[in-house]
C-alpha cells in the first residue's frame, strides 16, 4: 500500500458525520490533523522544499467554510502563510494572536516506523512529522474555531489566526515576513499563545503539572572559517586549516557551560520542589533534571547557554590539504546573558578562527502573571482537575520573537494531557513524532475554554 495522497485545495477527510449532522471540533480534530501532515511542508532552510502553499491553501479553504475571510500572502513562491481575523464580542479590548507554523523539519521515510507524511493511527496515535511540532496546535486551532463560527459563539474580544510559513529556518519567510511588510495584519494585539507549552507532566496521581513557555533562548546560528595555506598532503604543512577548526570546534562541543540561574528556570524549579515535597539542591542541577525523567533534556538546557557544533565541511581531494575549512554551530543564549554568550565563544575558538551569524534572533523572558495566564489555569483544571500550570522556559526558539517586535507578549500553550510514558520532548524532530488522540481532542476541549475566559 501507499501513502495515501495529500489532501487538495476544494478536498478533505474532513467530512459530515454519519447522521448528517455537522461534526463538533473534537469530532474533527484528528482528521484536521491528519490532512494536514499528509501535505509535505519539509524546510530544508532554503527553497528547495515543497513550501507551505498547499497547506496554506488548505486552511484558507477551512476558514472560509465557516464564514470567515482568510489572506493568503507568498513572501516566495511556495513559502505561504494564512491570515484571517475573528471579530469578538467587545471590539475595545485588545486582541488576542494564535499563531502556528504550518512548516516541518525533513523526515527520512526508512528511518520511521510509519510513513511520516501518511498519517496513520496506531497505538492510540496519529503518526507523522509535524505531530506534535506543530500541526497538532494548527489542526486544535482549526478545530476551536470551526466548531464557534457554525455555533455563532463569538470570542470576548477579536482574534488573529495566523498559519505561517519556514518557522524551522528561522521565520524570514513567515512570521518575519508579516511583521515587516503587514504589520497591520496585528493591529490591536497585545499577547499571543502559540507551540511547545500546555502540555502535561505527571508528578503523581494528585498533580499533573502543565508547563507554560514564559521565556526562550536566544540564538546565533554561526558560521566558523579558518584560512590555513593549502598544499600537497603528502608533504608537511604546519598551518593546516582543518587541524586548527577541529581543534577549535572540539573545544567548543566540549565546552561546560556555568549554570546561570534565570527568572523563569527558578520559578520552574520552586514549582517543581514544591510538587515533589522536597527541596532542590541548586549545587546538584543533575540530581534534579534525574527527577524529570524525558523533559530533563528540554529544562536541562536553559540551565546553561550552549554551543553544539553541528556541520563540517573542507576540501575536494584526499591528496590536497585544502586553504580554508568551515564550521556551522548552533549557538543558545539565556536571556540577559548575550554578552557573555559571544565573549566565551571567541574565548574559547581562539584569535585563528572567523566567527560569522548565520541567522540570530533574541532571547525572550516575560511574566507568568495577568489574565491570560489566568484563563490558562482556569481551562486546564476544567479539564483536569489535578492540573497546575507553571512557567518554564524554552531551549529552542518560535515565532514569538518576531511577533515581540510589536510588542506582543507571547505565551507557549498548545495544551495537550499527555500519557506519562510518552518522551514527549524526544518528539520533537525525532524519529516516530506522534500525538495521541485524547490529547488532540483534550486540547480542543481547553482551547475553547481558554477563549471565553481569555
Amino acid at each position: 500500500m501507499g501513502r495515501p495522497p495529500a489532501p487538495t485545495a476544494g478536498v478533505s477527510s474532513v467530512s459530515e458525520s454519519n447522521t448528517g449532522g455537522t461534526v463538533s471540533g473534537e469530532d474533527e480534530v484528528v482528521d484536521l490533523c491528519r490532512d494536514l501532515i499528509r501535505i509535505d511542508t519539509s524546510n530544508y532552510g532554503d527553497h528547495s522544499g515543497p513550501g507551505e502553499r498547499l497547506a496554506a491553501e488548505y486552511v484558507a479553504e477551512k476558514l472560509a467554510e465557516v464564514g470567515l475571510e482568510p489572506r493568503i500572502f507568498e513572501s516566495h513562491k511556495g513559502r505561504a502563510s494564512t491570515v484571517a481575523r475573528i471579530a469578538g464580542e467587545d471590539p475595545s479590548r485588545p486582541a488576542l494572536l494564535i499563531h502556528g507554523h504550518t512548516d516541518v523539519v525533513p523526515a527520512n521515510a526508512d528511518d520511521w516506523t510509519h510513513d511520516p507524511f501518511a498519517g496513520e493511527i496506531a497505538d492510540g496515535c496519529l503518526w507523522g512529522r509535524g505531530a506534535v511540532d506543530m500541526k497538532d496546535m494548527d489542526a486544535m486551532t482549526l478545530a476551536v474555531v470551526r466548531d464557534r463560527l457554525r455555533s455563532g459563539r463569538k470570542p470576548p474580544r477579536d482574534i488573529v489566526l495566523a498559519f505561517l510559513a519556514d518557522e524551522e529556518a528561522g521565520g524570514t519567510y513567515g512570521a518575519r515576513y508579516l511583521v515587516d511588510n503587514h504589520p497591520d495584519l496585528f493591529e490591536g494585539v497585545t499577547e499571543a499563545i502559540s507551540e511547545v507549552g500546555g502540555f502535561s507532566f505527571t508528578v503523581n496521581e494528585n498533580l499533573r503539572l502543565y508547563l507554560v513557555e514564559t521565556a526562550q533562548k536566544g540564538m546565533h546560528w554561526m558560521r566558523l572559517t579558518v584560512d590555513g595555506t593549502a598544499g600537497h598532503g603528502s608533504m608537511t604543512n604546519k598551518d593546516n586549516a582543518i587541524t586548527e577548526l577541529c581543534e577549535a570546534v572540539a573545544r567548543l562541543g566540549r565546552h561546560e557551560w556555568p549554570v546561570r540561574m534565570t527568572k523563569t528556570v527558578r520559578s520552574f524549579l520552586d514549582e517543581l520542589s514544591d510538587a515533589l515535597g522536597v527541596p532542590l539542591d541548586p549545587e546538584d542541577m543533575e540530581g534534579t533534571l534525574a527527577t524529570l525523567g524525558g523533559i530533563a533534556k528540554m529544562i536541562g538546557a536553559t540551565l546553561r547557554n550552549s554551543a553544539a557544533p553541528t556541520m563540517l565541511g573542507a576540501g575536494y581531494k584526499v591528496n590536497v590539504i585544502p586553504g580554508q575549512a568551515t564550521a556551522h554551530v548552533d549557538g543558545r543564549f539565556l536571556p540577559g546573558y548575550e554578552e557573555e554568550f559571544l565573549a566565551d565563544i571567541d574565548r574559547i575558538i581562539g584569535p585563528r578562527v572567523k566567527r560569522e551569524d548565520v541567522h540570530g534572533d533574541k532571547a525572550l523572558e516575560t511574566s507568568f502573571d495577568g489574565r491570560l495566564v489566568d484563563a490558562m489555569q482556569t481551562a486546564l483544571v476544567a479539564e483536569d482537575p489535578i492540573a497546575r500550570a507553571v512557567p518554564y522556559m524554552l531551549s529552542g526558539g518560535t515565532d514569538a520573537k518576531s511577533f515581540d517586535d510589536l510588542g506582543i507578549r507571547g505565551f507557549g500553550f498548545a495544551p495537550l494531557k499527555l500519557p506519562p510514558e510518552l518522551d514527549f520532548a524526544g518528539m520533537f524532530h525525532g524519529v516516530d513524532e506522534r500525538v495521541p488522540l485524547d490529547g488532540l481532542k483534550f486540547g480542543v476541549r481547553v482551547l475553547d475554554r481558554f477563549i471565553d475566559a481569555s
